[in-house]
C-alpha cells in the first residue's frame, strides 16, 4: 500500500478548553464528575432513587452504619476525556410522574450542572428508569419495627 491512501489522524485546531491553557492543565476524575451528575439528578422533582436494586439495598445498609455516608454517585456511571464527559444513570421515578418529561429535566440539570462546575462538555446522558416507588412501598416498609397495638382485655393469667 502507499502511504498517500493510509489514513492520518485529524489535526485539531480549534480553540483549547476552559480545562487546558499555555499555563497547564486540569483534569477531573471521574468520581467527581459523577458526584456532581448524581447530585444533579436527585435535585429534579419525581426522583425517588438512583441505582439498581442491589445498589439500593448496599446504600440503606451503608447509611444505617455509625458514621456511614449516602453515595452520591450511586447509580451513575461517566465517561470523561480530556474535554468531554458522557453519563449514564439508573432511577427510580415516583409513581405518577411522566417520564418523558422527568428524563428531559435531568438531562438538563445534569448538563448544565456538570459543563457550570467543570467546564466539560457533555455529549450524552443515558438515563435508565429502573423501577416506579409506589405510595404504599413506603407503608410496607418493615425495616422499622412497629410498635404493638396494647391490648386492655382482662389478663388470663392469675
Amino acid at each position: 500500500m502507499s502511504s498517500s491512501t493510509e489514513s492520518k489522524a485529524p489535526v485539531t485546531t480549534g480553540t483549547p478548553s476552559a480545562l487546558q491553557s499555555e499555563h497547564g492543565s486540569t483534569r477531573i476524575a471521574e468520581a467527581v464528575v459523577s458526584k456532581i451528575a448524581g447530585l444533579a439528578a436527585r435535585e429534579v422533582n419525581g426522583i425517588h432513587a438512583l441505582g439498581g436494586g442491589a445498589a439500593r439495598a448496599f446504600g440503606a445498609l451503608r447509611e444505617r452504619i455509625p458514621g456511614g455516608t449516602t453515595n452520591a454517585s450511586q447509580g451513575v456511571a461517566v465517561e470523561v476525556g480530556e474535554k468531554q464527559a458522557a453519563v449514564d444513570i439508573n432511577v427510580v421515578v415516583e409513581y405518577g410522574v411522566s417520564i418523558a418529561d422527568l428524563a428531559k429535566a435531568v438531562r438538563r440539570n445534569v448538563i448544565t450542572a456538570l459543563e457550570r462546575m467543570t467546564g466539560l462538555e457533555v455529549v450524552e446522558v443515558n438515563i435508565s428508569v429502573d423501577d416506579v416507588h409506589l405510595p404504599s412501598d413506603d407503608d410496607d416498609r418493615d425495616d422499622e419495627p412497629k410498635p404493638k397495638p396494647i391490648d386492655n382485655s382482662p389478663s388470663r393469667v392469675a
